[in-house]
């Protein structure tokens, strides 16, 4: 998530247990070439470098092959290529799921040039970076035939993972996932892992997503780790157990903390109000705490609300999960 799965929070995710797989904030391939100022900090591979994915977008392919072959000399897993976030922003520029609906060789040439420069930055015989997809079902005329001759060019130029968050480009979050397309999706391609993503918020919506998708290897959570960065944890507990007592007011006074860590000062206002947006939401009364947060004038501001929220709601301080 833009803005959000940068290292203060991946580290607050560790702090629980962490997951299997991190994947950071997309890098735009041409910022990362031309050294932008701030790309030393999209680069930050903690907590856990054996664990993290680089993730990356941009509206041009050649550069998306050159920024390839940077990030494979650096550590991780491997590279995935974005082609699901269709926040206007990012659709409109040509990257994000616009290359789901580009023609189809534009972006075969594009997947063929980025594998082809991970299997170059392979030196004394170990192994190139894994490459993935996190993508869409696609347009609004999206057909079952065509997402599926989409797919076969992906796995058929190298892609070794693929994660679908089963909407199309327009589709709103009230409308639920269609998890099933990612049964047919792990079906048709039993060689790699299918990833499922989308509405798996705890306990009961995964084993959902589990009896939906029993095929899929992995399940990917974007905004349920925002608001509960513990869900991970929860999640390995199972259903009717606990793991502990949480401190709700401590949590958020060290995430600032560690933005100021990890994060240049004129990212911080951002980066604090995209995370408060949904951490707040877990709270009597959080959309009050939301607003509070998100009008927060600097950092110091922002721990003073804190903990002015927590006082006046003594019982939203610890949870039980």
């Amino acid at each position: 998530m833009d803005s959000i799965t940068h290292q203060a929070f991946r580290n607050l995710v560790e702090r629980f247990g962490g997951c299997d797989e991190y994947f950071n904030e997309m890098i735009n391939a041409s910022s990362l070439l031309n050294n932008g100022p701030w790309e030393k900090f999209y680069l930050l591979e903690g907590p856990k470098p054996e664990k993290f994915v680089w993730q990356l977008t941009d509206k041009n392919g050649e550069k998306m092959a050159l920024a390839a072959g940077v990030l494979a000399e650096r550590g991780g897993i491997g590279v995935d290529l974005n082609m699901g976030c269709s926040a206007p922003q990012i659709a409109n520029t040509g990257a994000g799921i616009a290359w789901m609906t580009k023609p189809i060789s534009e972006t075969q040439a594009m997947v063929h040039g980025v594998k082809s420069a991970l299997e170059n930055s392979a030196k004394d015989g170990l192994p190139s970076k894994r490459l993935s997809v996190k993508l869409r079902l696609g347009d609004q005329d999206f057909t079952l035939e065509k997402f599926f001759e989409f797919t076969d060019m992906l796995v058929g130029e190298g892609v070794q993972m693929l994660s679908l968050h089963p909407r199309t480009k327009k589709e709103k979050y009230r409308e639920r996932a269609r998890w099933n397309f990612v049964e047919e999706l792990a079906l048709r391609y039993p060689q790699i892992p299918v990833n499922l993503n989308g509405d798996v918020k705890d306990t009961a919506s995964f084993e959902e997503a589990q009896k939906a998708a029993p095929h899929a290897n992995g399940i990917m959570i974007a905004r349920a780790a925002v608001q509960k960065p513990w869900i991970f944890a929860q999640l390995r507990s199972g259903a009717g157990n606990s793991c502990g007592p949480i401190d709700c007011e401590q949590i958020a006074l060290d995430f600032i903390d560690d933005v100021e860590q990890c994060q240049p000062p004129e990212f911080w206002k951002t980066r604090l109000q995209r995370f408060f947006a949904y951490y707040c939401l877990n709270f009597s009364f959080g959309h009050y705490f939301q607003t509070q947060m998100i009008n927060a004038k600097d950092n110091d501001d922002a721990r003073s609300r804190v903990k002015e929220y927590f006082c006046k709601c003594p019982d939203d301080k610890i949870l039980k999960i």
